[in-house]
């Protein structure tokens, strides 16, 4: 397939305006309309990433199904395809940008009529610093009446997501969409020592009404650390809507930056002493007990 963003070549001159402070950096979570079209959707993924860069933004992170977000078999017919151009994609802008780039997941070939849900961590050099395939699948029927099974396509994946400690930011822990209802997981991720917790989703709108900013502002809350959200928004295909609301959030749990509903970003500061300081005013993390459960 032609790679349009591939052809261009636009050199970024913007001069960073927090990250020169040391322990401090802008972080920047992507809201997109992904379709079924890939070029259009890395296309604008590419709009929003030089966005967030121009902003002086360090951390950008895109929402899951930021390449594709379509029919199932078509995905699957899609997805070596998709593989290969989505860690090429991310490679190729987090150079261009000079910026450490999530891509919140994508379709990865895993055996018949299966893919992997994979985000990739990849560095301003172009360096994969992380990988992590999906473990919590959506397999639910919602009460408007659509029923979602994810396990029907993607096979999770066998490990827990990585921390990696990303030089000149912070210790950076994945995670995707719905392994946001399972705070054993993000606790997993806060004993690594995960500082900031990437959450990119395509999170349903019956659902994340109710439920998308109080499940992140609990991850930051309890594991006293950045919560960086990515989010798909608006309708993609068939009666699939999504929620919106790209978020940062703070160890506080403080909303720091929302995207709102239309396609855009949520920029806003992470600051390492700041989360020092919740940490030592809520020691929580130092107070369990896990030997009683």
């Amino acid at each position: 397939m032609h790679a349009p963003w591939l052809a261009r070549v636009r050199p970024l001159t913007v001069r960073r305006t927090i990250g020169a402070t040391v322990g401090s950096f802008l972080a920047a979570a992507l809201q997109l309309t992904s379709g079924s079209d890939p070029d259009a959707n890395l296309a604008a993924a590419e709009e929003q990433i030089e966005l967030a860069a121009r902003r002086g933004a360090d951390l950008v992170g895109l929402p899951e199904n930021f390449s594709y977000m379509g029919d199932d078999q078509q995905r699957l017919e899609l997805a070596p395809t998709l593989a290969e151009r989505c860690s090429r994609f991310l490679v190729t802008m987090a150079r261009r940008y000079q910026v450490t780039l999530l891509g919140g997941g994508f379709p990865v070939p895993a055996g018949e009529n299966l893919t992997y849900n994979r985000a990739e961590l990849v560095g301003t050099e172009g360096q994969l610093l992380a990988r992590y395939d999906k473990i919590h699948l959506f397999d639910v029927d919602i009460p408007d009446g659509i029923t979602y099974c994810e396990s029907a396509t993607v096979k999770p994946g066998d490990a827990l997501p990585p921390v990696v400690d990303v030089p000149g930011l912070c210790r950076i822990g994945l995670s995707i969409c719905y392994d946001v209802r399972f705070p054993e997981l993000y606790r997993h991720l806060a004993a690594a020592g995960a500082e900031l917790l990437m959450v990119p989703a395509a999170f349903t709108a019956y659902t994340g009404k109710d439920h998308w900013q109080v499940l992140l502002q609990a991850r930051a809350i309890e594991n006293t650390a950045y919560v960086v959200a990515p989010a798909q928004t608006g309708v993609h295909y068939g009666r699939r809507q999504t929620h919106g609301h790209a978020l940062v959030i703070d160890p506080w749990g403080t909303v720091l930056a929302d995207a709102g509903l239309a396609p855009g970003l949520a920029v806003a500061p992470v600051d390492a002493g700041h989360g020092k300081r919740v940490r030592a005013q809520m020691p929580s993390l130092q107070h369990r007990r896990p030997a009683l459960f």
